[in-house]
């Protein structure tokens, strides 16, 4: 999968609730090195067509592997069950909602 700067993500499921919702559209911008606290996207490491949305938990001193979770831990699948990946695989950071737009905004690190 080649990597974009700028690329759109739709959230399934309940995994980063209550910061995204299932059906939030995501504006993600690429190329950018990930920091604890961003909600990135990232391919998932078992199913590298999946992309998932998560929260950057650590990052390795090198920068080469990102721990990530999802802030729902009882509904998600992340490094805790799949260990830190590979910063390859991250396409980049979640910056801006643009749907619903009731909740449309930039979207924060925590």
């Amino acid at each position: 999968m080649t990597h974009s700067p700028l690329r759109r993500l739709v959230v399934h499921g309940d995994s980063m609730r209550p910061a995204l919702e299932p059906g939030d559209r995501l504006l993600v911008l690429g190329f950018v090195r990930p920091r604890v606290g961003d909600i990135v996207a990232v391919l998932d490491p078992r199913e590298e067509r999946r992309v998932m949305a998560k929260r950057v938990a650590a990052v390795d001193a090198g920068g080469a592997r990102v721990t990530v979770v999802g802030d729902n831990p009882m509904a998600s699948t992340d490094s805790r069950t799949f260990g830190p990946v590979d910063r390859k695989l991250v396409l980049g950071r979640a910056v801006y909602r643009y749907w619903p737009e009731d909740r449309r905004g930039r979207i924060t690190p925590r």
